[in-house]
């Protein structure tokens, strides 16, 4: 049997989530797809119903009761933002639709600072969310765009990134992922910010990853804008995050006009609110931001250094059982040290054919096993890595070993099945 965490209790915590009791045909269900999106606790969608059945009104704009109602609930949310990452206050808090929308906001806005030759750089291992705002920057302003490569490990080369000058008097943004979505490794996001802010550079980064599986402190991780997005720790889809130093927000421009973003609107020109409703035009995720708020409840009713301990735990059993399956090959660290919990894979059959993903997640799926299969929004570093694709597994804090080695179990009986053996 495993050592149990002091004061945490998986079984406890899974039995908050009514999903993971259902069975796929005849097999319990393994829910191995959390970096995709996270399953929700039953208060989680409780808060919401409540707001619908209860508290329902538009927000800063309706004066009766459940106006204000609904506005204490989506402002005492912003609030809860706030405190769980380590913002000076909820003045930093900017409510999106979700990461991607945050990372555009940021790539939008700061891009008026820049000017032809100017340089951003990013990483080969991001997410398209924090390529593609980048590249279309780039093509409006004239800026080139430079990359962060990896070594053999799976992990950012800095020392040829120093080598070779990559972030210089030139640079004016560098934009990177807190922990990769298929690698797993955990990016030395300080380090890197200090690298940019010693030439005048904003830093941008893509929590996704992290702020749900990591204890978050804005004021150490050395970012000055942080999208992460709520479906990915526990809350609901249709809100993210974009947190940023009020300093740094004050002086950005709007993203997107329209009610409750403006100050005063006359037919000869408009002025802005103040942040953070200078980017939150027209009505927001209300209920959204109340589900999140529920969400970040329950995280700190389990405490992040026991969400992370956890997810620790089950990743290192992960990656040594996934080891001992032969056909297995782990991208990225194949030890839990610097790594989240998403492990992307190969798999080969037993007479030395590769066996393509989308293969191994619908045969898992028949089994009960719910993985990715594809390059996880991910292509550039697929590439880089020579491959199309790949399967993902990743966990999260109600993730049993178990259900590791029913993957593990899964992965041998697909490697014999297009091998030939059965």
């Amino acid at each position: 049997m495993p050592e149990q965490l002091p004061g945490y209790d998986v079984e406890a915590v899974r039995a908050d989530f009514p999903i993971l009791k259902r069975r796929v045909g005849e097999w319990p269900l393994a829910y191995l797809d959390s970096a995709n999106t996270s399953q929700k606790p039953a208060r989680v969608v409780e808060a919401i119903a409540r707001h619908y059945l209860e508290h329902n009104a538009n927000v800063a704009r309706a004066m009766h009761t459940l106006g204000s109602e609904a506005t204490e609930a989506f402002e005492g949310a912003r609030a809860k933002v706030a405190a769980f990452i380590g913002a000076a206050g909820p003045q930093e808090v900017v409510f999106t639709k979700n990461a991607s929308e945050a990372l555009n906001l940021a790539a939008h806005t700061l891009g008026g600072r820049l000017a032809p030759g100017d340089e951003i750089v990013i990483t080969v291992a991001e997410h398209h969310s924090n390529i593609v705002p980048w590249q279309l920057l780039a093509q409006r302003t004239g800026a080139v765009l430079r990359w962060f490569d990896i070594t053999a490990d799976g992990r950012l080369d800095l020392e040829r990134a120093v080598a070779e000058g990559l972030i210089n008097e030139r640079t004016r943004i560098v934009a990177v992922a807190w922990v990769s979505n298929v690698l797993g490794t955990v990016n030395p996001v300080a380090e890197i910010a200090g690298m940019a802010h010693r030439v005048g550079a904003h830093v941008v980064v893509d929590g996704s990853q992290g702020v749900p599986q990591l204890p978050t402190d804005v004021a150490t991780l050395g970012a000055d804008l942080l999208a992460f997005t709520g479906h990915k720790m526990l809350g609901p889809t249709g809100i993210g995050v974009l947190w940023g130093r009020y300093d740094l927000l004050e002086t950005l421009p709007p993203f997107l006009g329209g009610g409750e973003m403006i100050e005063v609107v006359k037919l000869s020109g408009s002025t802005f609110a103040p942040p953070p409703r200078r980017f939150e035009a027209g009505t927001p995720p209300i209920a959204q931001a109340v589900g999140l708020g529920a969400a970040i409840d329950y995280l700190e009713t389990l405490g992040m250094a026991n969400v992370a301990a956890h997810e620790q735990q089950v990743t290192a059993y992960a990656l040594e059982r996934l080891q001992r399956v032969e056909g297995v090959s782990i991208l990225g660290p194949t030890e839990a040290v610097d790594r989240g919990g998403a492990i992307a894979f190969t798999l080969t059959a037993a007479d030395g054919t590769d066996v393509h993903p989308h293969d191994v997640m619908q045969f898992l799926d028949a089994r009960g096993i719910a993985v990715r299969g594809g390059h996880h929004c991910a292509r550039p570093l697929h590439e880089r890595l020579g491959l199309t694709a790949s399967t993902r597994a990743s966990g999260y804090l109600y993730t049993t070993e178990a259900e590791f080695d029913a993957l593990a179990d899964g992965l041998a009986y697909v490697r014999d099945f297009f091998g030939g053996r059965r």
